[in-house]
């Protein structure tokens, strides 16, 4: 069940807010439409429910706000939009990734696409689903956690009319089992047909919730209404009349001398009232939430009248239609209409607020030029008057913005992310060509070290191949997030979590580190096929090299991931990895250079004397390779910029945090 109470959003300036206190209820077990023409604020009050804006007031999704459920995925189901996901991702690649971030075991995402009827385009791109595929999986990545609760905001727009009639089976088939629906639309015969209750916004304000039934028959169709004190006798005549003439009308007794009449006209009922001599108190075309009691009021009622009409609703016109929908034909149905017999026809009341009833201007007014105001219209006027000089509720409480989820299994959730496109594939592969074809023809030239030959480094560019593809796969990692952001669709953001980052970490170093030993594999294969087994032949200090070149790829990959994560731009991560061999490293040297620094020759033996004894198994060797690594300008620059990208990151996160 969802219940919300004084949903406020923050006015901008001085225009209105675009939700000003609507409170409301969507039972467990029937599905509710939100409905509202475009600007009503049905999609900021659902964002507001579910703590993606701030504003004020408090939601419970089945006695609890959103903020206290443990892993709010596995309560409530959301679909915002399009799903935002990568266009070259598999609908069960995406359906996988989602099952890492939500903790759910991964044959839940066969099982949904079962139930949505994607099983046959499990295989297909993002990219290539048409509109209604992608609304079937957007409500696939809303059940796969197995929710309560499903919150959509107009899912069945762009849809064909069989694939309209599909979703709201499935929405229906959810509440049946015992869950909460609740749906924007901005179509009222599409809330009528598939909604149980239906919760009518405009201008950001609640102007009514009723029962499907009462709301198709008030707000559908337009009505005559009619006052006399002869009601039954004008209704047995308007119906002869009609089956006499094989028209379709519907007489419908209010209660007491009040009668509603659907298929007819003002000058159609008239007549046949003047003709038998039926006197008539009031004759008036109607439609939205007005009854048959409703009319023009004068004096101070009719101002007090009028201004809380003005502070609570507007005219429905927008929602008028001429297609009858319900029992059409000529029935004559005595007492309450249907719908709610306890729910008054002339205005909506709800809580502590009526809503009063609109009017359409009338056909024949009542004796002496004016309306004949009842008992009933009296006390209505009076419960206005006294709402209007009360003096206003205490504010709700304020809704702070719900920090993004992280994944439930960020490890698995990363593979899963990086290996279901082929881009880092397609990357390493154009890495180990270009490393390959920069050392053929580096041999060719000549004058190069055999180490950078291996590493394929040319001293005129400031990082080698390897490097720069590593940078560029951990920039990937951050930048595919925010490009595509499946984690937080409905915030447009990444969350910034530890878990995630030492996840996109771990991976971008396996992959640097595998990159690494591929491009020199391939560059020593390359060189010995081409010029002989000379130009291949191992370093003697390969140890100390292959720790520095490990330890410059690897911190490329970080690097990137780093700014990325940032600056929320692959862009950006890659130029930070570009930046330190061309900005830092300068830098560094010129620091470098000053007579207080104490060179690195003699490490080793200055080591013994620290720690005073021998290393086990020769571990000094690595300590030392170590060093080697960071006291070098390229080394020294990498962990200086590493250091300040993950102080920045974590700078970052305390601050969303602290938010």
């Amino acid at each position: 069940m969802i219940q919300a109470f004084g949903l406020t959003s923050n006015s901008r300036k001085d225009l209105p807010p675009a939700v000003d206190d609507v409170s409301f209820e969507a039972p467990a077990g029937r599905v509710t439409a939100l409905l509202g023409a475009s600007g009503a604020g049905k999609t900021t009050a659902l964002r507001l429910m579910l703590e993606l804006q701030r504003g004020r007031g408090l939601t419970y999704f089945k006695g609890r706000p959103l903020h206290r459920i443990a892993h709010p995925s596995r309560e409530v189901g959301v679909l915002m939009g399009e799903v935002p996901g990568h266009p070259a991702r598999t609908v069960r690649g995406h359906l996988r990734m989602l099952c890492a971030a939500a903790g759910v075991p991964v044959r839940r995402a066969d099982e949904v696409l079962e139930v949505v009827g994607l099983v046959s385009l499990r295989d297909e791109r993002l990219g290539t689903l048409s509109c209604g595929m992608d609304r079937r999986l957007g409500l696939a990545c809303a059940l796969l956690a197995d929710p309560h609760t499903l919150v959509l905001d107009a899912p069945a727009d762009g849809l064909s009319a069989r694939e309209s009639h599909w979703l709201h089976g499935m929405l229906r088939a959810h509440a049946a089992q015992g869950g909460t629906v609740l749906f924007t639309t901005a179509e009222p015969k599409e809330a009528a047909r598939a909604a149980d209750r239906v919760i009518t916004l405009e201008q950001g304000r609640l102007v009514a919730d009723q029962a499907a039934p009462e709301f198709a028959r008030t707000r559908l169709r337009p009505r005559v209404a009619v006052r006399t004190p002869h009601a039954a006798r004008l209704a047995a005549l308007l119906t002869k009349e009609a089956r006499t003439a094989h028209r379709s009308v519907e007489v419908v007794r209010e209660g007491g001398n009040r009668l509603s009449v659907y298929g007819s006209t003002c000058a159609d009922v008239g007549e046949t009232a003047f003709r038998h001599g039926v006197l008539v108190h009031q004759l008036a075309d109607e439609i939205g939430d007005m009854g048959p009691g409703a009319g023009p009021l004068s004096g101070e009622n009719a101002e007090a009248a009028q201004e809380t009409r003005e502070s609570f609703t507007k005219p429905e016109s927008g929602l008028a239609g001429n297609e009858a929908v319900g029992v059409a034909g000529t029935a004559v149905r005595g007492g309450q209409s249907h719908g709610n017999p306890s729910m008054p026809s002339s205005s909506h009341l709800h809580g502590e607020r009526a809503v009063p009833a609109d009017q359409a201007a009338h056909c024949n007014p009542g004796p002496g030029g004016g309306p004949d105001v009842g008992s009933g219209d009296t006390a209505l006027i009076s419960a206005a008057v006294s709402r209007v000089r009360a003096p206003l509720p205490p504010l709700p409480p304020s809704i702070s913005v719900r920090s993004a989820p992280s994944p439930l299994r960020p490890l698995r959730y990363e593979l899963r992310r990086a290996a279901g496109i082929g881009t880092g594939f397609l990357t390493g592969a154009a890495v180990l060509v270009t490393s390959a074809l920069t050392a053929v023809v580096l041999a060719r030239v000549g004058h190069t070290p055999q180490a950078r030959l291996l590493a394929a480094w040319p001293r005129e560019l400031p990082l080698p191949p390897a490097a720069l593809g590593a940078g560029l796969l951990g920039a990937l990692a951050f930048g595919d997030e925010f490009r595509h952001p499946a984690l937080a669709a409905d915030r447009g953001t990444v969350p910034r979590r530890l878990g995630l980052l030492t996840a996109k970490l771990a991976v971008a170093t396996v992959s640097a580190l595998a990159l690494a030993f591929l491009a020199v594999g391939c560059d020593a294969e390359v060189l010995y096929l081409v010029y002989g087994r000379e130009l291949a032949e191992v370093p003697a200090d390969w140890f100390s090299l292959s720790a520095s070149w490990f330890g410059l790829v690897g911190g490329c990959a970080w690097s990137g991931v780093l700014a990325a994560g940032v600056f929320r731009s692959t862009t950006a991560g890659l130029a930070a990895v570009v930046a330190v061999p061309v900005l830092v490293v300068p830098l560094v040297q010129r620091a470098l250079e000053g007579a207080s620094v104490r060179a690195a020759a003699g490490l080793p033996a200055r080591l013994r004397e620290v720690f005073l004894l021998q290393w086990p198994f020769g571990g000094e060797r690595y300590l030392v390779g170590a060093v080697r690594v960071i006291a070098q300008p390229v080394g020294g620059a990498l962990a200086l910029s590493l250091t300040a990208l993950l102080c920045a990151y974590l700078l970052t996160t305390l601050r969303s945090r602290i938010r």
